[in-house]
């Protein structure tokens, strides 16, 4: 019975649903649990803990280091900031790891042009244990983000049941809207369950949510990015046709600046996350990350990929037997984005193939720039055949635009 109750009160609190005009692109920014968990030691490792002190520290690097001007704007508050409730039912922060409270982040962060972002459970906890929000919190804890000035929230879905989650998320959307302040909104709805139709209505969901986590935690390996991606091209058929402007699939944080993706891994997860469209959530250290990272995360190219106004997330559409993949996202101005991405683990692969395979059309003549290099090809037609060197685990990005039609003059 409880099957066939959770999609009948998910159809009936559409009306409710989030009209925030927010996230017209994919979010970018940075999210503090892949990297630093719930470090809530402070005693003995006050750099690293959950505290005020640490996202701070992390929106002097968004500000300073270029971070933000690129658009990494949202500096995100997860799980372990609760100090429990006041007396009127209230949630405050940690006192002595956030001293200062929520508001003051709010106003550091906006006072650097950022934006701030936190983290509540719909349950009776959250997922580490903290007090939850639950239905009865949902309006309250709402209104309390929007005394902050916070201006997104993650909702998480731990020790919640499916018939709280159908009501809840619409709930918190409906009670977010009534704040009036806008807070786009990051839902873990669908991850809790399965991800998929028919448990998940995803035209409610996008009516509902900002953006939403569909599939399990990422962890800091290559293994982990490479079980999330293969979900996520398994299941495109039924998720690229939900993402738009102002509604997101979310495959989870970037690893990138981290320890379990070596080079080629990072800026095979960068170009890969850039096609789907996904919110980039970089959870790493700012403090210490490497130039080369730092070029992975800011290559200017990249990032106009990401955020194109179409907002239209890419799909696989070739898989070869040499174990080399094809990904192609549509772009503003008939221009594309190609991925060449090889899951070989031994040697470089030469890759040949021509646009006319990857069905562009023969009416242009293209310009293609690489991504990560720099380099372009001019003049290239879309029979003539063109080889790619892929590294083990590695990526060539194409940016594919079309420069002329051949049978006519060029105005």
């Amino acid at each position: 019975m409880l099957l066939m109750i959770v999609p009948l009160l998910a159809l009936v609190t559409q009306g409710l649903a989030l009209d925030n005009g927010l996230l017209k692109t994919p979010p970018m920014g940075w999210l503090a649990w892949e990297r630093f968990r719930c470090n809530i030691n402070c005693q003995d490792d006050p750099q690293n803990c959950i505290s005020e002190q640490l996202f701070m520290e992390m929106a002097d690097r968004l500000a300073q280091d270029g971070w933000r001007d690129l658009g990494y704007k949202y500096l995100n508050i997860d799980d372990c900031w609760i100090g429990g409730r006041d007396n009127q039912g209230n949630l405050v922060a940690d006192p002595k790891r956030f001293p200062n409270g929520i508001p003051f982040l709010a106003d550091y962060a906006h006072s650097l042009g950022l934006k701030l972002g936190i983290y509540a459970d719909l349950g009776n906890f959250t997922c580490m244990g903290y007090p939850g929000t639950t239905l009865d919190k949902v309006v309250q804890d709402a209104q309390t983000f929007a005394t902050w000035q916070v201006d997104m929230l993650k909702l998480d879905g731990c020790y919640s049941t499916s018939l709280e989650r159908a009501h809840g998320y619409p709930k918190m959307a409906a009670a977010l809207n009534a704040t009036g302040h806008p807070i786009a909104f990051s839902c873990s709805w669908p991850a809790y369950e399965g991800g998929l139709p028919p448990k998940v209505n995803y035209t409610t969901l996008a009516k509902t949510c900002n953006l939403w986590r569909n599939y399990e935690d990422i962890q800091d390996s290559w293994s982990s990015m490479l079980n999330i991606l293969d979900w996520f091209v398994s299941h495109q058929d039924v998720l690229q046709p939900v993402a738009g402007p102002g509604h997101w699939n979310d495959p989870d944080m970037l690893l990138i600046g981290n320890f379990g993706l070596s080079f080629e891994q990072a800026q095979s997860q960068m170009a890969l996350w850039t096609v789907l469209a996904a919110p980039l959530f970089m959870s790493t250290d700012l403090r210490t990350i490497s130039a080369r990272n730092m070029d992975i995360l800011q290559n200017p190219l990249m990032i106009k990929i990401h955020q194109d106004p179409l907002g239209i997330q890419g799909r696989r559409i070739l898989k070869e037997k040499s174990q080399i993949e094809v990904y192609l996202r549509p772009l503003s101005n008939k221009a594309s984005a190609l991925v060449f991405f090889s899951r070989r683990m031994d040697i470089p692969y030469h890759y040949q193939s021509s646009l006319a395979n990857l069905s562009y059309s023969s009416t242009y003549i293209y310009e293609v720039q690489n991504v990560y290099t720099g380099e372009t090809i001019s003049g290239l037609r879309a029979y003539t055949n063109f080889t790619v060197v892929i590294n083990p685990s590695g990526v060539v990005m194409w940016y594919v635009y079309p420069t002329k039609n051949p049978n006519t003059s060029w105005l």
